[in-house]
């Protein structure tokens, strides 16, 4: 399966990264890492980057590194749509008090745009 990832510097974007990697390892997907621009993370985008080679590295996975400039939901999506991905996966959402999924800006804009399946890791 053709696979896109989404980064965006903090650390459940670190999480979905190394799960995905771990299926990639698992079941051969071919995969691309799109790092997007979000200042109000934890990492600059060069560093989400610089990451995102290390792990790939680390683990000896084959992708595609692009770095997405302005929004980060609608370059992802655009991003998505430009390409033939069967699985688009981001990281993202929260547990309320309840117990009940909360979902930020971006993660909300991907899940109701996105133009394939969309895996949210949390």
């Amino acid at each position: 399966m053709n696979v896109l990832v989404g980064l965006g510097g903090s650390d459940e974007s670190d999480k979905t990264l190394r799960r995905t990697i771990e299926r990639t390892e698992a079941v051969g997907d071919d995969l691309t890492v799109a790092v997007l621009e979000k200042p109000d993370t934890k990492r600059s985008q060069e560093e989400t980057y610089e990451l995102a080679e290390a792990l790939l590295g680390d683990a000896d996975v084959d992708a595609e590194i692009v770095r997405l400039e302005g929004d980060p939901g609608s370059s992802l999506v655009d991003y998505a749509e430009q390409g033939e991905y069967g699985q688009l996966v981001i990281g993202g959402g929260t547990l309320s008090p309840m117990g009940k999924i909360q979902l930020g800006s971006i993660t909300e804009f991907v899940l109701l745009n996105a133009p394939t399946t969309v895996k949210l890791v949390r």
